[in-house]
């Protein structure tokens, strides 16, 4: 396999270094010791590791998925060898400081070349990104002690991390969960309660496990208010950071899953044996949002594991395309005549088309939500670091929700390509459209991110948020207007926000007066926003196209034209679907709550 198999590294170059200015980002101080030449040394490392480790047995673990036999959970070594290489090369602390044994490299290097591992195999990958993210929660909210005592470890790969927050009774619904932390006078808290979908719960491939769990100390708030954040690891941490006595957390069974089967899922039993000992994690009663801060890296995360598998299947599907004979003109009736490849039927191309505006645009938009939490760390000052972290905060739903339904979308046309070869398991798009299928459910339903967008992310503030996004979306206008190849997108982009801001400015009274029916078709919101921003991301590849066009080498002149012309294909079959999503928002249907449960 080579890289073209995970992604064209030539688009990764250009989101990098002709989108998103990564060279800016080395004249910060806390990056200044890198350059272009150490970022491309990242990246060819963790091609090579991706390739090497990752990517061969990715159709093995979704063959041979992990079992249990009521002691241990086994799966295919190729994981560990895997997770080994990956954890050697550092990347686990890539981002934090060098003198916590980091490379302090930029959070939209680090997403990159996580990208390449995600794209290689999901499965595999899940366990040092879930690490990374619960390592980052124990590094900004947990005490000295904690710090000492888990963070060396986990970044070092020596201990994995997860999330605990599902329950069976509760679901999607954080506010139900009765999972019970008591204090004890050492100050630790005895937990007892079970959590569900866990991914990465339980196996055999670090030293330790260290989950961070949502619990509530007796005597709390009711509802979110009352909901703390504890660590609980699998086996207790003496002070000196040796392991001690196995804690009381029970592995009660593993999920079996359509897809992403080389991850664990599990169920877990906290206090079975009412010996269960957690440490909590910042304030009593605070824990959804201290939790939220792993929750919304992962929800990016998300989005990029999703924009990967449908990047692996476009790519597929477009080599089957090119090397397959199939068919001949449709004004050609001379069957002696040889066939045409695959590609040069029309209609192939139209998948192939839309599945490159799914894919390379929801890449653009990943890479720009991590370009935007390095302005969170080291903007240029308290407003642009302020103005980032507003604008990430509305993209986010965007970030995980629009890359898990249309790169879903993109997984679909790559197996009608195939045609019926692409539903059997010789050919990998059935496989990569199994493992996608997870990513609109986990970290945030579709519908909770369309609640969350629509009910609170874009009125907040008074808009604010919206409002600063028009105003980036501006600059871009601006720029499109003056290239008359490209003026008309802008026009059409203008439109389309501002049928944003009249579907908001229509929905405002009603999202007072009755949330409930405001609310109902809060997902046709997010489409249509999230179409909006795609539109937005597309035009600023095309700008940077043009630029590439006019200064670049010529060798890389079909590259640029592609981009220009999946613009293009974007601004014509996608973004007119806008209109009517906004007129059905506005005119407050309530087909979905009028329909009696009993007539269904």
């Amino acid at each position: 396999m080579t890289v073209a198999g995970i992604i064209n590294r030539r688009d990764l170059d250009f989101q990098l270094f002709e989108v998103l200015d990564a060279e800016a980002l080395t004249q910060r101080p806390r990056y200044a010791e890198h350059s272009r030449e150490t970022f491309a040394a990242v990246l060819d490392t963790a091609t090579a590791i991706a390739e090497e480790k990752f990517a061969p047995h990715n159709r093995k673990a979704d063959e041979h998925e992990p079992t249990f036999d009521g002691q241990r959970v086994s799966m295919i070594p190729e994981v560990a060898e895997a997770l080994k290489a990956f954890c050697e090369a550092g990347f686990i602390a890539a981002a934090h400081d060098f003198e916590r044994g980091g490379m302090q490299l930029p959070v939209l290097l680090t997403q990159a070349a996580f990208s390449l591992f995600k794209g290689a195999n999901v499965g595999t990958a899940a366990y040092p990104f879930l690490t990374i993210a619960n390592a980052n929660v124990i590094h900004r909210f947990g005490s000295d002690a904690q710090r000492a005592k888990y963070l060396g470890p986990l970044l070092a790969g020596r201990f994995f991390g997860t999330m605990a927050l599902t329950e069976p009774q509760a679901g999607s619904s954080l506010s139900d969960i009765t999972t019970s932390a008591t204090p004890n006078p050492d100050g630790t808290y005895s937990i007892v309660g079970n959590k569900i979908f866990i991914s990465a719960g339980d196996h055999e491939l670090s030293e330790n496990i260290v989950h961070l769990v949502l619990a509530r100390i007796p005597g709390g708030p009711p509802g979110v208010k009352g909901i703390s954040l504890f660590i609980v690891p699998k086996f207790h941490v003496d002070a000196d950071g040796s392991l001690g006595a196995r804690n009381d957390v029970a592995l009660a069974g593993l999920i079996h899953k359509m897809g992403y089967r080389g991850t664990t899922s599990t169920l877990l039993s906290f206090g079975e044996k009412g010996a269960c000992i957690g440490e909590r994690v910042g304030e009593a009663h605070k824990g959804l949002a201290t939790m939220f801060h792993m929750m919304n890296e992962a929800r990016i995360g998300v989005g990029m594991g999703a924009v990967m598998l449908g990047y692996r299947g476009y790519l597929a599907s477009l080599a089957y395309a090119q090397e397959r004979p199939q068919g001949r003109a449709p004004t050609n009736k001379n069957p002696s005549e040889p066939q045409l490849k695959l590609i040069e039927h029309a209609d192939i191309r139209r998948m192939l088309l839309a599945q490159k505006a799914y894919v390379e645009a929801g890449y653009a938009l990943c890479l720009y939500c991590a370009r935007l939490v390095d302005e969170t760390k080291v903007g240029a000052d308290e407003t642009a670091i302020q103005e980032a972290g507003l604008l990430l905060d509305l993209l986010t739903p965007i970030a995980k929700s629009w890359p898990s339904q249309w790169c879903l979308e993109a997984n679909s046309l790559a197996i009608q390509i195939h045609g019926g070869y692409g539903y059997t398991r010789e050919y990998p798009v059935e496989q990569y459209y199994r493992d996608n299928r997870l990513n609109p459910i986990h970290e945030g339903t579709h519908g909770i991110q369309a609640l969350d967008l629509l009910g609170r992310k874009a009125v907040m503030n008074g808009g604010a948020a919206m409002k600063l996004f028009a105003r980036e979306a501006a600059k871009t206008i601006a720029e499109a207007q003056s290239d008359s190849a490209l003026a008309a997108y802008a026009r059409e982009l203008q439109a389309a926000l501002d049928e944003v801001a009249t579907t908001l400015q229509a929905l405002a009274p009603t999202l007072t007066a009755n949330p409930t029916l405001a609310l109902a078709n809060a997902v046709l919101f997010l489409e249509a926003f999230g179409h909006t921003v795609i539109a937005w991301i597309w035009l600023r590849q095309a700008l940077a196209a043009q630029r590439g066009l006019q200064n670049g080498i010529a060798a890389d002149a079909d590259f640029y034209r592609g981009k220009l012309a999946t613009c293009r294909w974007f601004y014509r079959w996608e973004l007119p679907k806008v209109r009517q999503w906004h007129e059905l928002l506005r005119s407050l249907d309530d087909t979905t709550l009028t329909m009696p449960p009993e007539s269904f």
